[in-house]
């Protein structure tokens, strides 16, 4: 079918439903409901799609489109469970179990007939992992059902007013109802109100005598304070204590009012700026029944060594990618013949930290460092010679990280996780030896379009393009797990020294055709040339999107590649 997706942001959900539905054959454009509803119409009109699917909106559809075109919109929650804080409440209450419920628009708000609803477990984890995961495939699957349902023809959607649908109406959550009372709250009631607003829109406090709002939580298992006293800093998050405990904050972000010039998410401690707080940082091989919160962690089963990481949002700054390349060269050191790269749940990479360049005193000269910082991570991983290195991606990966997870030998994809191996939205050439990595696995006319078509690619896709070496079809929560159990597997095959021994071979003669030295520079010359020309495009698109302002107004982002190939306006 012809499908057109209405989306408020072409984010992580709207991403993965076009990619999947265009998996399943469909043509699949997309409108951006932020560029209003005339832009929204006029896409309707042109493309006249057979159905409408809403998979991200936080504004109401006109009235006209939803009367004359049958629309779809996808709910985070279950059957009967009505608005728009919904994953919010589930979280802040402790749900055990949620759902996303596919349903047709109509006047009421989440009041329209349901065409698919299904179940999902709750993580304990923050809002947007939990969004990008277990929330996300539940709502893909509903998705996919409800557009095989509207296919058929035959399927009667159910009404609300179904005795069996409970019908509950919740408002949206407020910075009121988000209040931690560091006095009297416990840990796990600080921790859920903290995953409730990450990585939106955050818990409004006071820090320092400073308005902030406080974004990620994690428990600490050792150290103590005075309730609401901040006790340390760690790899750049702060530690507060609560009544029984205390607990991690990765990020704040400043209010807009404040007169901050850079009131979005950053590194807490970035934030803080100099405070007198001691540096408590975590060993690289820290015990599993270790409680406590660290970014980047080391361990070894038999033959296999992990490097596992997690940056909120996937952003690597120049201090994370130097402190992952210190832990790899660490692993380097230990006998073992794999090592896995990655294997957390949620994002992989997606590059360099746009946030805390744009928050620099010199945004060009901060996009260097951290983007030579990021190809050394890249450039270390592509001359380990003497062990395979696997990339497990257990979610999303973009730019930079996509081109992270090529240089591994062999890339291991959660089959939820969508990859979007190009540079081009940020209006940058890209580097991270892309040219190098990517056409040696997908061929140098794919590379090509990959790059310049610049769409999201579903796992699915990535397999089949040989970005992709193997799919691990779990849910987020087992993706770990079933990663160690594949690794150790790869550890025991009996051609693994084979391996090893042509892997070395291989890229000997690549270094003897075009040394990655030359790839590097070359890319190098081309990034250095737009991030110091302060009127090339970069500047504005990074600003806009750290801000999150529009850019420019609304235009198809993408041109058709093939006729099967969809639009996003």
């Amino acid at each position: 079918m012809d499908i057109l997706l209405v989306a408020s942001a072409f984010n992580s959900l709207s991403q993965r439903v076009y990619a999947e539905l265009s998996d399943h054959g469909h043509r699949v454009d997309v409108v951006l409901a932020s560029h209003g509803t005339d832009a929204v119409r006029a896409a309707v009109t042109e493309l006249r799609p057979e159905l409408i699917v809403a998979p991200m909106l936080k504004t109401a559809l006109p009235e006209d489109l939803w009367r004359e075109h049958t629309c779809l919109i996808v709910h985070p929650g279950p059957a009967g469970d009505r608005g728009p804080s919904s994953l919010d409440w589930a979280i802040a209450e402790g749900e055990p179990h949620w759902g996303v419920t596919v349903l047709q628009a109509e006047e009421a708000m989440d009041a329209g007939d349901v065409w698919a609803t299904l179940p999902f477990e709750t993580a304990e984890s923050g809002k947007s992992d939990l969004y990008r995961n277990e929330a996300s495939d539940a709502a893909v699957a509903a998705v996919l059902l409800a557009v095989r349902r509207y296919a058929a023809g035959d399927f009667k959607p159910r009404p609300q007013s179904d005795p069996s649908v409970r019908v509950v109406w919740r408002d949206a959550m407020r910075q009121a109802d988000r209040r931690i009372d560091w006095e009297h709250d416990d840990t796990a009631t600080v921790l859920r109100t903290l995953r409730a607003a990450d990585s939106q829109p955050g818990v409004l406090d006071r820090l320092l005598g400073r308005e902030v709002f406080l974004h990620g939580g994690h428990e600490e298992d050792r150290l103590r304070g005075r309730p609401g006293d901040l006790l340390a800093t760690r790899a750049g998050a702060v530690c507060r204590a609560t009544r029984d405990g205390a607990v991690w904050i990765p990020e704040l972000r400043p209010r807009k009012n404040s007169g901050d010039p850079a009131p979005f998410k950053r590194p807490a401690a970035d934030v803080l700026g100099p405070c007198g707080l001691p540096e408590d940082p975590a060993p690289l091989d820290l015990p599993p029944e270790r409680r406590t919160w660290t970014d980047i962690r080391y361990r070894e089963h038999g033959d296999v060594g992990f490097v596992s990481f997690s940056f909120p949002g996937g952003a690597m700054s120049t201090a994370h990618c130097r402190r992952l390349l210190a832990a790899y060269r660490h692993a380097l050191t230990r006998p073992t013949r794999v090592l896995v790269l990655g294997g957390a749940r949620d994002f992989f990479s997606n590059g360099i930290h746009l946030n805390v360049i744009e928050a620099s005193a010199d945004p060009a000269a901060a996009s260097w460092a951290n983007l030579n910082a990021m190809n050394d991570l890249v450039e270390a991983v592509l001359r380990t010679t003497d062990r395979l290195v696997v990339a497990a991606l257990g979610g999303n990966a973009a730019a930079g990280g996509v081109m992270l997870a090529l240089a591994a030998d062999e890339v291991w994809c959660r089959t939820g996780a969508v990859l979007n191996p190009h540079y081009r939205r940020m209006g940058l050439y890209g580097s991270e030896l892309w040219t190098y990595s990517l056409p040696r696995r997908v061929g140098a006319a794919t590379a090509e379009r990959l790059t310049t078509e610049a769409l999201p690619v579903s796992a699915a896709t990535a397999h089949t393009l040989g970005l992709v070496d193997r799919l691990v079809p779990v849910p987020a929560a087992r993706f770990a797990a079933e990663t160690a159990r594949m690794a150790a597997e790869l550890a025991g095959t009996s051609g693994l020294g084979r391996r090893i021994a042509d892997k070395a071979a291989a890229r000997a003669r690549d270094e003897a055709v075009r040394p990655l030295a030359d790839h590097r520079r070359a890319e190098l010359a081309r990034m250095h040339a737009i991030f110091f020309d302060p009127t090339a495009p970069y500047h504005a698109l990074r600003s806009a999107f750290v801000r999150k302002v529009p850019a420019g107004p609304a235009r198809p982002l993408a041109p058709a590649a093939d006729p099967l190939a969809g639009r996003t306006w």
